[in-house]
């Protein structure tokens, strides 16, 4: 029943991400801007903005101009809603922590979607992402918050020094940006994990893609989703992840 509460409630969260990520590249009002149709730019009525099912139910395109629309939206709720689901498993629900959980999830998302669509990082979304951070996201004691800040100031200066040597080409700074807000959430060793497997699986998709020639040697790929990507599995994993490492080496 709770778990099912959750998902609905993700679902919505999840239809407003959609509206975050779809206007804030552009600048436009987030909150009292009628959400329309891109195409015909008709606002859409309540049966319109269900998640999920409305989507469905008009076949995926628009009922006044009949435009494809993206699965992007669908798609989008329900990660939203496992995600938060899923998050539930692992944090009380009554909790603030909770609150502090979803939200991080969702600016994850957000950046995520925003990054692979325009390859850029909003700012605004790494000054929210911070200050969750500051209030609930990291350690309240010194001892264990000092790994946290560590984490940070070293993934960033990594990350900034490739940014020097491959003058913005290779990676740009948003991602700076975003690294060292990874290692404040996640400390050591989660944050090396979450490197590892960004730098891993972007190698893999880079390849896939060269092969499949929809990329270059010397096109650019949006590198935050395989940050994210990386985060999020160090999160749930880094435990293992640790145990396995600590096999190998001791």
């Amino acid at each position: 029943m709770i778990a099912g509460l959750i998902f609905l409630f993700g679902l919505v969260i999840g239809s407003f991400l959609n509206v975050v990520i779809d206007r804030l590249p552009h600048g436009d009002n987030i909150i009292w801007k009628p959400s329309h149709c891109d195409f015909c730019k008709k606002h859409l009525r309540w049966f319109e903005l269900v998640p999920v099912l409305s989507f469905l139910f008009q076949g995926g395109v628009c009922r006044r101009c009949s435009a494809r629309l993206s699965w992007q939206y669908p798609v989008m709720e329900i990660v939203t809603g496992v995600g938060f689901v899923l998050l539930s498993l692992h944090v009380d629900v009554l909790s603030p922590m909770f609150l502090a959980a979803i939200a991080i999830y969702s600016l994850f998302l957000v950046i995520f979607v925003i990054d692979l669509k325009h390859q850029i990082i909003p700012d605004s979304t790494l000054l929210l992402l911070l200050s969750v951070l500051l209030l609930v996201g990291v350690p309240l004691s010194a001892a264990e918050r000092i790994p946290h800040i560590i984490s940070g100031l070293g993934a960033g200066a990594f990350f900034f020094l490739l940014w020097l040597v491959t003058r913005g080409r290779g990676l740009g700074f948003g991602d700076v940006k975003l690294v060292v807000l990874i290692g404040l959430f996640l400390g050591y060793p989660e944050t090396v994990f979450a490197l590892y497997i960004a730098f891993l699986t972007g190698a893999i998709a880079g390849v896939i893609l060269m092969i499949t020639k929809h990329a270059k040697m010397k096109s650019r790929i949006a590198f935050g989703p395989f940050l994210i990507l990386g985060t999020l599995s160090a999160y749930v994993w880094g435990d293992k992840l640790w145990q396995w490492w600590l096999g190998l080496f001791v």
